[in-house]
């Protein structure tokens, strides 16, 4: 949904309020336009930014796209579309998208606001992100795993059988994503622990990126840019 244009340059000064809703799984979703992007807020987390969701930008810098073979790309966690948005816009890559949501209201938003401008053909699943990971079947060229509880992975999702089902689904040449919050040293610690007893585990030649606020795992470090 286009806004007008006096909001939109009005959020390059300022945030400007689009819409505040809940749903069952998050009680509290707000979205602001800020810089001109839709940014998808909880009480203590940034959902989603458009191509400024630097987390996930700060990786893709850093990794050699051009080199990969990459069409069949599945986001795990949604939100408004940031990474597909940010692919497009900033790194001119249009690949097929699998998006799996949790949340229906969060998919609504996503419709409403972000996805008719996206170029690139998405289906969208509507379910448990551990779930659709246990009985799919496909393979993909990239999987970003984006999954948050507001601000905490759930649980779940840092299981050994979760990362198995993850490395299961990526075509042989694969790359994995994965966001961990680095917030402040306590953060750090935490993803740094889980990345060594857990993460390596499966992916034995797994490195990991400081995106400023958060660690993005790689399933492995032969993509990065020379």
């Amino acid at each position: 949904m286009k806004q007008p244009l006096w909001k939109r340059l009005l959020s390059y000064i300022k945030s400007v309020y689009v819409e505040t809703t809940e749903s069952e799984h998050n009680p509290y979703l707000r979205v602001v336009l800020r810089n001109g992007r839709y940014q998808l807020l909880t009480a203590n987390a940034i959902y989603s930014y458009g191509d400024l969701y630097d987390n996930f930008s700060r990786a893709f810098e850093q990794i050699d796209l051009d080199r990969l073979q990459i069409k069949e790309v599945l986001i795990l966690g949604f939100g408004l579309g940031s990474i597909p948005v940010m692919l497009e816009n900033m790194f001119q890559k249009k690949y097929y998208y699998t998006a799996v949501e949790i949340d229906p209201e969060i998919l609504r938003l996503a419709n409403t606001y972000v996805v008719p401008d996206i170029q690139s053909g998405i289906e969208f699943q509507l379910s448990d992100a551990r779930v659709f990971a246990e009985f799919c079947t496909e393979k993909y060229d990239m999987i970003c795993m984006d999954v948050f509880l507001d601000d905490q992975v759930p649980t779940e999702l840092e299981h050994e059988d979760f990362l198995i089902n993850l490395k299961k689904m990526l075509s042989p040449n694969g790359i994995l994503l994965f966001n961990k919050l680095a917030y402040v040293k306590k953060d750090k610690k935490e993803a740094e622990a889980f990345f060594q007893n857990h993460f390596k585990r499966i992916f034995t030649e797994g490195v990991y990126l400081d995106v400023k606020g958060n660690y993005i795992l790689l399933n492995r470090g032969d993509i990065l840019k020379k």
